[in-house]
């Protein structure tokens, strides 16, 4: 299975540790938070992964090579200056992945999740983590119902982890589902949520969910917390 580690993002909450790093570059625990996800999966024997770049995109391939040190392989999904969304980022890194699920993952976040977990090959269309909604979220984002499938509404909504294992075939005619205004530029520029959601009803979208520790380090106090946690006392 090959992996696709987003990293694309501008990080404006972060700034001012962002003007200078790219978000996933960022260190808790003495290391990238990216380095936390390589490792990962390298112990499960990915040895392929992409990551999608735009924000000082040039930083990864400086701080992490080709990956040879993790026993990985790693390619870089440049999407130019303007990062392309969830959706546009995936779309644009399709020819890198091939048609096999491969495994998603953000470059922000941080979790104990065993990544040996995952179905190398889900039921439907995508596999999603799912965690419980943190204090900053104001809404949860898809509720997870009795069987395993992942639904646009539910009476407990959840967060989810941004991990999950996707099949390439989620975004066969994406253009007749989404409606975001980026989605006719060239490269599109759209998010995946829509996508999911158009797909949900039929139940192609299935999940699980995580008890553990995660957490999304969208600002300089989370990744302080984050790093005081993962930093073992002298």
């Amino acid at each position: 299975m090959k992996a696709l580690i987003f990293a694309a993002g501008l990080g404006e909450r972060m700034r001012p540790l962002t003007d200078h790093t790219p978000k996933p570059l960022l260190k808790a625990g003495g290391k990238p938070l990216i380095v936390w996800h390589l490792e990962k999966l390298a112990a499960i024997g990915v040895r392929e992964v992409v990551i999608n770049t735009s924000w000082l995109a040039e930083q990864f391939p400086r701080t992490l090579g080709d990956g040879e040190r993790w026993g990985l392989r790693i390619a870089y999904s440049y999407e130019g200056e303007t990062p392309l969304e969830t959706g546009g980022g995936l779309l644009h890194a399709l020819p890198l992945l091939g048609d096999a699920p491969f495994l998603l993952v953000n470059g922000d976040i941080w979790t104990d999740y065993d990544f040996a977990r995952l179905p190398p090959e889900p039921e439907g269309l995508a596999h999603l983590v799912m965690v419980d909604r943190p204090v900053q979220a104001t809404h949860g984002d898809f509720a997870l119902d009795e069987s395993g499938h992942v639904r646009a509404d539910g009476p407990h909504l959840l967060t989810y982890a941004g991990l999950g294992v996707y099949r390439p075939q989620l975004l066969q005619g994406w253009r007749d589902i989404v409606t975001d205004a980026g989605a006719q530029d060239e490269p599109p520029r759209f998010r995946l949520a829509p996508v999911l959601r158009t797909h949900m009803p039929s139940g192609t979208i299935g999940g699980e969910y995580h008890g553990g520790r995660w957490t999304d380090v969208g600002t300089p106090q989370r990744l302080e917390e984050l790093d005081r946690r993962l930093t073992p006392p002298d």
